[in-house]
């Protein structure tokens, strides 16, 4: 018995079924391009195999602990933020009696799919079945293939980005260039912790910057520079993207004169929540400045109030499961970059969205009418199969599909990699298929439509 049905995913409809199948056949097995994720380089630069089932599936996933959270779990049962999980098993066995909380969630669809396809298991996670599955993946952890580069082979990854701090040294990237590994790995420029006053720790970070960049960032002309130059680094070792996670889309066009001022109170941890805002409005702008410049393109990634629970936060730190979506203005907070780059034939901004409202009546006029402009995937709590058709249905009537960029993962968990892009393979081909029953598109254009969904667009997108 199979944890998974052949057809999950594809219409009811026998004949439109029918279609979807065969447009899923000529994808299934293509290459996973990931542009977009918060997977660790270290695990390929040492290769070592992961520790253990729960080290893996549970640890670094917020989607499964935030759950388990809301249930009653407390973080501290499953050893969060521990280095070493001293009782593994333990934490497992937690996970699996109350596996049947993800019933109907996208975690449900990715995790089955892990456990089938790369664990071969064929009985549901339980209670009854927690130690067999804890044994099975903790033997196959521990053999060659299993390791992270043979696992990224196997998944057939042609490249995957990972997501990283200016100040971080990238070490880990060039061991992987430097050790004779054919697959690719490459970083993305996310500068929050050095344009963001909220970001804790900002003012050493801007000194950090300095030193690291050799720049004098007690300057606004110094601070700009040494973000170019970090900007530069991360391009010379393969990124082709940077990526902004601001709370809002708000950007600003301020005079140098203006700029000046506002670094000075800013650097030091000064100014107010709004001229705090207003730093950060013009930072996206300096970002698409430079993404001109350079050539990277530009994520931007608003509209989550992060860390809600304070006591979480204080506890365990960030990115523990306990970020909300917020409503998003795009058309008035974008209009200044837009006024200074929106023609520009060499810029791309891909913009993502926690606020589904703004799909149909802000971010597909506003990509269907911007050169510069590009759509995201649905992100987050969105990265779900109703999400995805919720945003084909949306976003196609006004951008079509050649203002989307296909898919991108934004994962942590690494073993979900697989998995979540055929979830969105499967969810395309069943909307095209769609639109070939009711006579919309032809078929010939769905199968080409469905290799551009795939990889060709994500591939054009982040100059892949």
């Amino acid at each position: 018995m199979a944890l998974l049905h052949d057809d999950r995913l594809f219409p009811a409809d026998e004949a439109t079924r029918s279609i979807a199948r065969r447009l899923y056949a000529t994808v299934r097995d293509l290459p996973i391009i990931s542009p977009h994720g918060h997977t660790q380089a270290g695990w390929f630069a040492t290769n070592e195999p992961f520790p253990d089932p729960a080290k893996l599936f549970i640890q670094p996933d917020h989607y499964v602990h935030r759950m388990l959270y809301s249930q009653g779990v407390q973080l501290e049962e499953l050893e969060i933020g521990k280095a070493v999980i001293s009782d593994p098993r333990k934490v497992w066995r937690i996970f699996a009696e109350h596996y049947y909380l993800f019933r109907g969630t996208p975690s449900r669809l990715w995790l089955d799919y892990a456990f089938q396809e790369q664990f071969g298991m064929t009985e549901r996670l339980s209670a009854a079945t927690a130690d067999l599955y804890f044994d099975t993946i903790s033997e196959k952890l521990q053999t060659p293939a299993f390791c992270p580069r043979a696992l990224f082979d196997n998944f057939k990854m042609e490249v995957l980005a990972t997501t990283d701090s200016p100040l971080d040294s990238l070490a880990d990237i060039q061991t992987v260039r430097a050790s004779g590994w054919k697959g690719r790995i490459i970083p993305t420029f996310r500068p929050d912790s050095v344009v963001d006053p909220d970001f804790a720790g900002f003012a050493e970070n801007i000194v950090k910057l300095g030193v690291q960049s050799g720049n004098d960032t007690a300057t606004w002309v110094g601070y700009v520079a040494a973000l170019r130059h970090e900007r530069l680094r991360f391009k010379a070792l393969g990124a082709t993207a940077t990526d902004h996670g601001h709370p809002t889309a708000r950007t600003a066009n301020l005079s140098a004169a203006e700029c000046e001022a506002l670094f000075a109170k800013i650097r030091t941890g000064g100014g107010s929540k709004d001229e705090q805002e207003l730093f950060r409005a013009q930072m996206l702008t300096e970002m698409a400045r430079m993404s001109v410049e350079d050539g990277l393109v530009m994520q931007i990634h608003p509209g989550s109030s992060r860390n809600h629970n304070a006591g979480i936060f204080k506890k365990f730190g960030r990115d523990m499961g306990a970020d909300i979506p917020t409503q998003t203005d795009y058309v008035h907070a974008l209009r200044p970059v837009l006024d200074l780059f929106g023609n520009e034939p060499g810029l791309t901004i891909i913009l993502f969205t926690l606020d589904e409202g703004t799909y149909s009546r802000e971010l597909a006029p506003l990509a269907g009418h911007y050169p510069a402009l590009r759509l995201g995937p649905p992100w987050w709590f969105h990265d779900s199969p109703e999400g995805m058709m919720r945003f084909r249905e949306q976003a196609t009537e006004t951008a079509g599909f050649y203002n989307t960029v296909g898919f991108n993962d934004d994962t942590r968990a690494f073993l979900s990699i697989p998995a979540r892009h055929d979830v969105a393979r499967r969810t395309d081909c069943a909307f095209l298929a769609k639109m070939v029953a009711e006579h919309r598109i032809e078929e010939d254009e769905a199968f080409e439509l469905i290799q551009d969904l795939t990889v060709n667009l994500v591939r054009k997108a982040y100059k892949l």
